[in-house]
């Protein structure tokens, strides 16, 4: 099944993110396009971004590790590899994605045999595969949480930025 979930702004803090209608993390794809727009804060305001990741991932903050893993993603200019999630963003535009941003969501033909678990697929303007986020529910409370995301793997680069272009 597919999900398109729209964002008529992208949130620059925690405040922001939650104060979005998608922030009850109800829907599960409502957390898979938040986690993209927490994301894409990391390269203006690298604690902003984290804190607000961890919101979404609720009594499982994000470790040391995964921290770096984050951190090293960005280090060489990769700023546009979030924004590619977004509808309209292409390698040809800077990855400028279209305003209101909309993401769509799959759900993830390799779906976990665990319960409680729930993976989906996202396409990237720069990628030919699909990158995927996994949820896991809380059931006490009914909320959506981020278990894991592989949304920040290398894709084309910006046309602007390709010398073989």
């Amino acid at each position: 099944m597919k999900y398109t979930v729209t964002l008529q702004s992208l949130p620059t803090n925690l405040e922001e993110l939650k104060a979005l209608p998608q922030a009850s993390l109800k829907n599960p794809e409502d957390t898979v396009a938040l986690t993209v727009a927490a994301l894409c804060v990391y390269p203006k305001d690298k604690d902003a971004s984290i804190e607000m990741l961890n919101y979404l991932r609720g009594p499982r903050p994000i470790s040391p590790m995964e921290n770096q893993f984050i951190r090293d993603r960005f280090m060489d200019g990769r700023d546009y590899i979030p924004f590619s999630y977004f509808k309209g963003a292409t390698p040809e535009n800077g990855y400028t994605p279209d305003v209101p941003y909309v993401i769509e969501v799959s759900d993830s033909a390799s779906q976990m045999a665990d319960t409680g678990y729930k993976k989906f697929d996202l396409k990237s303007g720069g990628a030919d595969s699909m990158r995927n986020v996994t949820l896991r529910l809380k059931p006490s409370t009914g909320e959506w949480f981020l278990w894991d995301q592989m949304l920040l793997g290398q894709i084309r680069i910006p046309v602007s930025q390709d010398p073989w272009a």
